[in-house]
């Protein structure tokens, strides 16, 4: 292996062995690396997942941002849907554990397979955006939230103005707490970050005000929300702004976003490109490109990993109870044919065994040199 990187991109870490190399952002904080993305791109773009595994397919495919969807852990989790009932504790510790499996598969790819030639691969990790739903409580659960999330590498967080227990923007009979309760929530945010050493946590508002039935005030619909956030960026907390919308309609989002610039010229916002919505069914779905012009800086499809795992594993189960082992072997003829990019038809790449092995040697641990490893025909096992 060479001694020098290959590109001033790139740099040595000392989790591999000489000659090996990952891209410098390596280095860079999360939320930073963040922030230079929402000032560089024009819009990014975070797919929605739940897990470790999803978060490294999205990095593997490099996608610039990863969404912790809440109601994906959800379902991920406990099998329920999102109305408050897992604890800050469990999605912070989801979303720490996503983190890290970033962090160790950013080596992964970069250590490559050298007994199969498979080459390096430098990729760059994505920061995560997680959903903090309403902050789990009063302000000193937000301060403990925040702090759990900071102290994961989280890049960024939304908060919501609903009442706890809240539910998905898009099930019925949401209810508002009052404004100032909100504000608070965003000014502990903020403080518990910059007390936390990290200035650059991102913050993102959120308001459920355009469809909540209960609130507050006496206006409802797009007055309430626009009301709403802009109280949210008067309070200097937030850096985006989130109004979730019930339907795909773009006359809704065109409006929201002109009449919040009119006092703040340079807002940002952030938009769900909700899987609640049948985009299939619009005539006209508002692109990425379109919502990167209109200052909606962040994208994300909240349950994209969860709609898709459950296609292909529904696909796959089908399959088998129709035709037994001939299931499965249907599913790896698809992995394995020619010109497809699956990284997880090796689950043992996919994994990190290679990477075990050249640092294991590294490091001298007991039989997990690459000369413990078996001779099998690469035609017979992965």
């Amino acid at each position: 292996m060479s001694k020098n990187p290959p590109s001033d991109n790139l740099m040595s870490t000392p989790l591999l062995p000489e000659g090996y190399f990952v891209p410098k952002s390596r280095s860079v904080h999360p939320s930073t690396r963040m922030r230079q993305l929402l000032k560089s791109e024009p819009y990014l773009f975070g797919p929605g997942v739940y897990d470790a595994t999803g978060a490294q397919l999205v990095m593997y495919y490099g996608f610039k941002a990863v969404y912790f969807s809440g109601y994906s852990f959800a379902m991920g989790h406990l099998g329920t849907t999102d109305m408050d009932i897992y604890s800050s504790v469990e999605i912070a510790d989801g979303a720490r554990r996503a983190v890290s499996g970033l962090r160790k598969f950013q080596l992964t790819l970069a250590a490559g397979d050298p007994e199969k030639h498979t080459p390096p691969k430098h990729v760059d990790i994505p920061p995560v955006v997680v959903d903090m739903d309403t902050g789990y409580g009063n302000i000193f659960n937000v301060q403990r939230t925040t702090e759990l999330y900071v102290n994961a590498n989280v890049a960024a967080a939304h908060i919501e103005d609903q009442v706890a227990p809240k539910r998905c923007g898009h099930i019925g009979g949401k209810a508002l707490v009052p404004v100032n309760e909100m504000v608070g929530k965003l000014k502990m945010a903020r403080a518990t970050a910059d007390d936390c050493g990290n200035k650059d946590f991102v913050i993102i508002a959120r308001t459920d005000g355009l469809s909540a039935v209960d609130a507050p005030e006496s206006k409802r619909g797009m007055e309430l929300a626009v009301e709403r956030g802009l109280r949210y960026l008067d309070s200097g907390a937030p850096d985006l702004l989130w109004c979730e919308f019930p339907t795909s309609d773009r006359g809704p989002v065109e409006t929201f976003a002109g009449e919040i610039r009119k006092r703040f010229p340079k807002a940002n916002f952030a938009f769900n490109w909700s899987s609640s919505f049948k985009w299939f069914n619009d005539p006209n779905p508002i692109k990425f490109s379109e919502l990167g012009e209109m200052g909606f800086k962040f994208i994300f499809i909240t349950l994209g990993a969860q709609h898709a795992n459950g296609h292909g594993l529904s696909v796959l189960l089908q399959s088998m109870a129709k035709n037994q082992e001939q299931g499965y072997i249907e599913l790896q003829r698809k992995e394995f044919e020619p010109g497809t990019d699956f990284p997880t038809k090796s689950h043992h790449f996919f994994s990190g065994v290679p990477y075990h092995h050249i640092v294991g040697k590294q490091f001298d641990a007991a039989r997990l040199g690459k000369e413990f490893m078996e001779e099998l025909p690469e035609e017979k096992v992965v």
